[in-house]
Order: structure tokens, then C-alpha cells, then sequence
């Protein structure tokens, strides 16, 4: 069981069978129930796992609602700043593909040596290429 996590075949086969349970709860108890049922259970293991009530309530509620202290968040300035960061990574991107296609150029293509940079071989007088 040390190896109980999610993505092992142990863990789909609970998973499985945990789904065919709830299935078959629901043909048997109808689907209203069941979501009763899953409700109760929810909130009997939060009363049972959390240890203080009070505190996990408060931070989640000031999570959901922020106090008035709180700046609210500007979704408007939150999307320009994504903007800019992905125009930003796009630029990059594109900088390093332009260099890499350089120097893959330069590889397959090196340039000619001083004597024959003007890309004509020399030949000499009376000699055919």
C-alpha cells in the first residue's frame, strides 16, 4: 500500500470502484438522496477533521468575501499585465528562433574562405571547371 497515490493502477482500481458504488447508490436511493448523502458526509468530515470551527470558517469566508481593509482585485490590470508578459515571451521566443535559424544556416552554409568570398571559384587561365 506504500505505493497508494494518484496515477498507479492500485489507486484507479479504488477510484473505480468507489464510482460504481455511487452509481450504484443512485440507482438504488435515487439521485436526490445521494447527494444528501454526499453532502452530510462532507459536512460531517469537515466538523470532524477541522480542529478549530471558528478560525476555518472566518479565513474562509475573508478567502471569498475580502474585508473592506483589502484591495479588491482590478481584473481589467490583471489581464494587461498577462498581455504584457506574453507579448514579452513571444518577442523572446522569436529572437531565439531567428538566432538559432542563424546559426543553423551558418552551419550547413559556411562561408566561403578570403580568397573566394565573392562565391566564384578562381580558375586559372585555359582550365575548365
Amino acid at each position: 500500500m506504500k505505493d497508494f497515490r494518484r496515477g498507479t493502477p492500485a489507486f484507479g482500481v479504488v477510484t473505480g470502484l468507489l464510482f460504481v458504488l455511487v452509481a450504484g447508490l443512485i440507482m438504488w436511493l435515487g439521485f436526490w438522496r445521494v447527494l444528501l448523502l454526499a453532502a452530510l458526509f462532507a459536512a460531517g468530515y469537515l466538523l470532524g477533521g477541522v480542529e478549530d470551527i471558528g478560525r476555518f470558517f472566518r479565513t474562509t469566508v475573508d478567502r471569498v468575501v475580502p474585508g473592506k481593509e483589502q484591495e479588491s482585485i482590478d481584473f481589467r490590470k490583471e489581464v494587461e499585465q498577462e498581455q504584457e508578459t506574453y507579448d514579452f515571451r513571444k518577442e523572446v521566443e522569436a529572437e531565439q528562433a531567428a538566432r538559432d535559424f542563424r546559426a543553423e544556416r551558418e552551419n550547413l552554409f559556411p562561408k566561403a574562405e578570403a580568397d573566394g568570398a565573392d562565391g566564384a571559384s578562381e580558375q586559372k587561365d585555359g582550365e575548365e571547371a
